[in-house]
């Protein structure tokens, strides 16, 4: 193991929770690595994350721990199932199964920290979440409320007919 990579950092969750993360984990972020002073002080550190929950940070812990161990597999684009255990290792599907909600704060944290794989998977799920339905599927799957009028709707299938037809 690299000594610049022992020790440990403490990332701080928006409500102030704290999180003692080993750094190899922790740099897995590269909002974090970033963050980090690499002068060697023995002091650990303190990372504020404001835009992140500490239950949503617990998760993104959680999967980096889990892909320094066992990394998880590319996804392939564009996917070629929308059942996630056939596109990744059973672990990281697991992991993503979990509320709309929890799942879209995922995808911000792993935005926000600078996290690729995790961004990857969080997104391919919701993009499995969508492969093969209708928009009117798609709009109950996520409680969207469809605004436009029937003319309108009409208006907007027929301009978009050639993607139907593929």
């Amino acid at each position: 193991m690299d000594t610049e990579d022992s020790g440990s950092v403490s990332l701080v969750s928006k409500e102030g929770d704290t999180f003692e993360v080993p750094l190899k984990v922790a740099k897995m972020s590269e909002l974090v690595k970033t963050m980090i002073d690499d002068e060697g002080d023995e002091d650990v550190q303190e990372i504020p994350l404001p835009n992140v929950k500490a239950s949503v940070l617990q998760k993104v812990i959680d999967f980096c721990t889990h892909y320094k161990e066992d990394p998880m597999n590319e996804i392939e684009k564009p996917l070629r199932s929308s059942v996630m255990n056939e596109v990744v290792q059973q672990w990281y599907a697991d992991f993503v199964s979990v509320e709309q909600v929890m799942l879209f704060e995922l995808i911000l944290a792993a935005n926000y920290m600078d996290i690729k794989p995790l961004l990857d998977l969080s997104c391919a799920t919701v993009a499995s979440m969508i492969k093969g339905k209708t928009p009117q599927e798609i709009r109950e799957t996520f409680n969207i409320t469809n605004d436009f009028s029937p003319e309108e709707e009409a208006q907007v299938r027929e301009e978009n007919r050639w993607c139907e037809e593929a």
